[in-house]
């Protein structure tokens, strides 16, 4: 059984125009993947494809006007989207554990470091303050920060980018979860510390057995650091399987584009990513959502797509993967 098995799940944004009509727009349209215990999947696609929502899906963190109105988020076995709340709630931050993308923001501000890790260790486990505070100046060293015990006792912004960032892994994980699942958790930091991060993560991995979502636009990090990869684009995932066979030999017209538009593949010729807008989510149009951006739309296309297999574990929603421009 795998850790995490997304099936057909569904969220939209519902809300009422200038004339108090219900507006719907389909953000999230039957996304579906599965992750497996100790494996990392990178989530990417441009900006707006779905990628942070399906994290917030996931974690039961949507608010209005965001809703969940279909498919199953199974995770050990139980459905997250049929859970009780307070369920829900006890897995957040102990089983199921998120990254984001500002530290800075994330931090409460006027709590010590230590303060907070005691906090999220004591809010789901019976344990004392004196041992959460331990294991809090544990995991600061854990992550890689620098005389974690006078560490413990200083405010966010006594932090770096970088060290805020590791603060933020430590909180994630001091309850040691089965998922992790980081937001563009790489974003500012310079490429050094972007690396720290990154191996930090992959070493979890190997030495806990955790499993491991990672969202970014950067198909280096898919490359280096991802077994697995699924392809977003307006709230589809438009291709998935293997790093290795996805990135060498693209099925899906999108994906295709969005590896000729990474900077060492850049020139005169190649197909890149196109600079039209995306689909609107309100009217998305019927067919291949796709179909006005493809270079290899034909009258199919008009039909919706199904996701087939290409192989045992590697799938594409196109009905053409075959044909090339």
């Amino acid at each position: 059984m795998s850790l995490l098995a997304v099936d057909g799940l569904e969220t939209h944004f519902v809300s009422r125009d200038l004339d108090n009509q219900i507006r719907t727009a389909r953000a999230l349209n039957g996304v579906s993947f599965k992750l497996e215990v100790g494996r990392v999947l990178g989530l990417v696609g441009e900006t707006g494809a779905g990628k942070s929502l399906t994290a917030m899906s996931i974690m039961g963190l949507l608010r209005p006007p965001a809703r969940l109105v279909g498919g199953r988020i199974l995770f050990e076995g139980r459905d997250l989207a049929t859970l009780p709340a307070e369920d829900v709630n006890q897995l957040r931050g102990n089983r199921i554990s998120l990254v984001v993308q500002s530290p800075r923001s994330s931090l409460d501000p006027l709590s010590y470091v230590g303060e907070q890790l005691v906090r999220i260790q004591r809010m789901h486990r019976s344990v004392s303050r004196r041992d959460a505070w331990a294991k809090g100046e544990t995991m600061l060293a854990a992550v890689g920060i620098p005389d974690p015990a006078r560490r413990m006792r200083a405010y966010a912004h006594e932090f770096s980018g970088g060290m805020a960032q590791r603060v933020l892994m430590a909180l994630a994980l001091v309850n040691e979860p089965k998922l992790l699942i980081a937001d563009e958790p790489t974003t500012g930091l310079d490429v050094t510390v972007q690396a720290q991060i990154l191996d930090l993560i992959r070493a979890l991995v190997r030495d806990k057995g955790i499993s491991v979502i990672i969202i970014t636009h950067d198909l280096g990090i898919v490359a280096h650091y991802c077994d697995e990869v699924a392809v977003m684009f307006a709230g589809s995932i438009v291709e998935s399987g293997p790093v290795r066979a996805v990135m060498t030999s693209p099925a899906h017209p999108y994906t295709r584009a969005l590896i000729a538009s990474t900077p060492e593949r850049l020139q005169i010729g190649v197909t890149r990513i196109s600079q039209a807008p995306p689909p609107n989510l309100y009217a998305l149009p019927d067919g291949c959502v796709y179909r006005d951006r493809c270079p290899i739309a034909a009258d199919v296309c008009k039909t919706a797509p199904p996701t087939q297999p290409l192989t045992a574990d590697r799938y594409v929603r196109c009905h053409r993967p075959e044909v090339r421009p």
